[in-house]
């Protein structure tokens, strides 16, 4: 049967979600966009043939329904929706840090809530999206958010009380990467490198390592191993990144990364 599919707040996250559905085989016509402004609706018309419609018209008449506004928008959107929404419509929700609860307490028709923690590489279609069923879900509505969100990367189930920590690691995990290149790149100059230079070897180096830690089924520490020649210049650099703590302070940053999601979470500012 044709599921019919709405994606409220078409931002990066939401554009992503909505083209990698289209490439992935879906018809236009049963995908639907909400767009807080005309000019934004009018692009996405233009670009990808679907159509926009108001929120409430949403509620009415999708099947699924993937809300992907901001978490401090996310109340006020379902105040919108409620009086609206059948009982046994999907809600997909994609705003970090937001439990199913807080969907499930201003939904009164008991509806099955999803919650997703998608990453940025979503826009390159080499995502991570991390789900976890609420109260009233069941295996077809976890699979029917696998397929929405597989388009645009890898889907992992968790259950709910790991997603703090999932948002930490792969929600966030990308920023840690383009910290790490940036400082990386900032030694290459000082090396004597073109920051052009400096940017193209860390960035072939990143996704060489990548594909060899995906592919290879091999332990990273057997893979820094094979790079790690007796008194050679990795172990080396190894050596300055222990004594000056990187390790430990990865561990404290992801920690810190997972705390501050609880606070969202639990409504904190």
């Amino acid at each position: 049967m044709t599921q019919k599919v709405a994606v409220l707040g078409t931002g990066k996250i939401g554009e992503a979600l909505l083209s990698g559905m289209i490439r992935a085989g879906w018809s236009t016509e049963d995908l639907l966009v909400t767009a807080r402004r005309p000019e934004r609706a009018e692009a996405l018309r233009a670009r990808y043939g679907v159509e926009t419609v108001t929120n409430a018209e949403a509620a009415k008449t999708a099947d699924t329904l993937i809300l992907a506004v901001k978490p401090q928008d996310m109340a006020a959107l379902l105040g919108e929706l409620a009086p609206h929404l059948p009982a046994d419509r999907l809600v997909i929700s994609a705003a970090a840090g937001v439990p199913t609860s807080f969907f499930e307490e201003r939904l009164p028709g008991g509806n099955p809530v999803v919650r997703v923690m998608p990453n940025t590489p979503v826009l390159v279609d080499e995502g991570m999206s991390v789900i976890s069923g609420g109260t009233h879900a069941t295996e077809d509505h976890l699979l029917r958010t696998e397929a929405i969100f597989k388009p645009v990367g890898k889907t992992l189930r968790v259950p709910e009380s790991q997603q703090d920590a999932a948002t930490a690691l792969s929600g966030s995990g990308p920023a840690y990467f383009y910290f790490l290149v940036e400082a990386m790149t900032d030694a290459g100059i000082l090396l004597g490198l073109p920051r052009d230079k400096a940017h193209d070897l860390i960035v072939q180096a990143a996704i060489g390592a990548a594909v060899m830690l995906r592919d290879s089924g091999e332990h990273p520490v057997k893979l820094r191993e094979a790079v790690t020649s007796p008194a050679g210049t990795t172990i080396n650099a190894i050596r300055e990144l222990e004594k000056h703590g990187v390790r430990h302070a990865l561990i404290a940053a992801l920690e810190a990364a997972r705390d501050r999601s609880r606070e969202l979470a639990s409504g904190e500012g």
